[in-house]
């Protein structure tokens, strides 16, 4: 059998917002040995009854097909959407960065967060924390140049996405 190459998929799940869901959803990756790159959860509707879960995951084709498939047979799950199959989205991800420095160090902290429109959220003589966001890849590449510059830590939310268009999907 051939190998199918791995694929990354943002899946968007709406479910009911009720104690034990966001354990029986992880427990259901966990079980069958699959990985989840990135999770957040928020509650989106005016009455709290309902929550979006966003799950990044890797795997091919017919291993996300199976989990789409499961995470529909859960019950307190009313949607399960692929958002990468379905087209056009839109993702994004925030976090706080952590540098340390003086003179030079400090000068080109400031400067690589200019070009990243990263914005200092916490100053202080010897360090700041930045807020940047954006698709993954820009924040990974925040962070991997600040590195250079006296990175102590990194806070991510984790990606949140949406489906582009005027429809709720």
């Amino acid at each position: 059998m051939k190998h199918l190459p791995s694929e990354r998929h943002t899946l968007s799940i709406l479910v009911d917002n009720e104690a034990g869901v966001l354990a029986r959803i992880v427990g259901l990756f966990s079980a069958r040995g699959y990985n989840i790159d990135s999770l957040t959860v928020a509650d989106v509707s005016g009455d709290h009854a309902v929550s979006r879960i966003t799950v990044v995951t890797n795997g091919p084709p017919p291993v996300i097909e199976q989990i789409i498939a499961q995470l529909d047979r859960i019950v307190p799950v009313h949607r399960v959407l692929d958002l990468t199959a379905l087209g056009p989205h839109v993702e994004r991800e925030m976090a706080l960065v952590k540098v340390a420095g003086k003179g030079a160090q400090r000068d080109e902290a400031l400067r690589i967060a200019d070009i990243f429109r990263a914005r200092p959220v916490d100053t202080t003589t010897g360090s700041f924390v930045f807020e940047v966001s954006g698709p993954t890849s820009k924040v990974d590449q925040f962070i991997a140049l600040m590195r250079e510059v006296g990175l102590v830590e990194v806070a991510r939310t984790g990606v949140v996405a949406i489906a582009r268009g005027a429809e709720a999907v």
